[in-house]
């Protein structure tokens, strides 16, 4: 059966926060040339290796992803169907996330604390069966259990025409509209060809 055929996985999954007795289950799921570090570094910090590691640049993003599960607030969750784990998303305040910060075509708009949304990973065999809609639903639940105000996320408009991993990993728009997210501005921020819009979707007072 084709993969877009598949019946949808998201009322059969499980999503937890990645802590760090989890941390194994990442592993499976991620980028692992990233770390979901691409975001939460500069740019020249993602490129460079620190004077006191050993190995690849990989893995210290690695160990950096490691102690961020040790924190106060998750870097991400973990999607599992069956105890396998599936699908993963990174978030956190947009403060945490240093390119972001500083990135001229995804500004900061207002004053407003936020969350930012900044990617999704999904295993193959496990794409397109709703493991990132699971997982978005997941991310308002915790943030509205940790007192998070605004979310807000990144993603690209496809259209409904399929698109490749450049302009999927932050997500469609139609996903998070369904959630109640609305669009705020067009940036200029491009994926594969298509503008990124900032999405937002409130929580509380703030």
């Amino acid at each position: 059966m084709p993969a877009r055929e598949r019946p949808s996985l998201v009322n059969a999954l499980v999503v937890r926060p990645a802590t760090p007795e989890r941390f194994d289950d990442i592993t499976p799921v991620i980028d692992r040339s990233c770390w979901c570090q691409w975001w939460r570094v500069s740019a020249s910090e993602f490129g460079r290796q620190p004077a006191a590691a050993t190995g690849t640049g990989s893995e210290w993003r690695r160990e950096a992803l490691r102690m961020q599960c040790e924190g106060q607030i998750a870097p991400g969750l973990i999607a599992y169907h069956d105890d396998l784990p599936v699908g993963w998303c990174g978030f956190g305040p947009r403060t945490a996330f240093r390119r972001l910060e500083r990135s001229r075509v995804i500004p900061s708009i207002d004053d407003r604390p936020v969350w930012s949304i900044v990617c999704f990973s999904i295993r193959p065999g496990y794409r397109r069966r709703g493991i990132a809609t699971a997982l978005l639903r997941g991310v308002i639940e915790y943030a509205r259990a940790k007192r998070a105000v605004t979310l807000e996320a990144y993603p690209t408009d496809s259209a409904g025409s399929r698109r490749n991993n450049v302009s999927s990993y932050m997500g469609f728009t139609g996903m998070f509209e369904a959630a109640g997210f609305r669009r705020v501005v067009m940036t200029d921020s491009r994926a594969d060809g298509l503008p990124r819009w900032l999405l937002r979707l409130e929580l509380g007072p703030g």
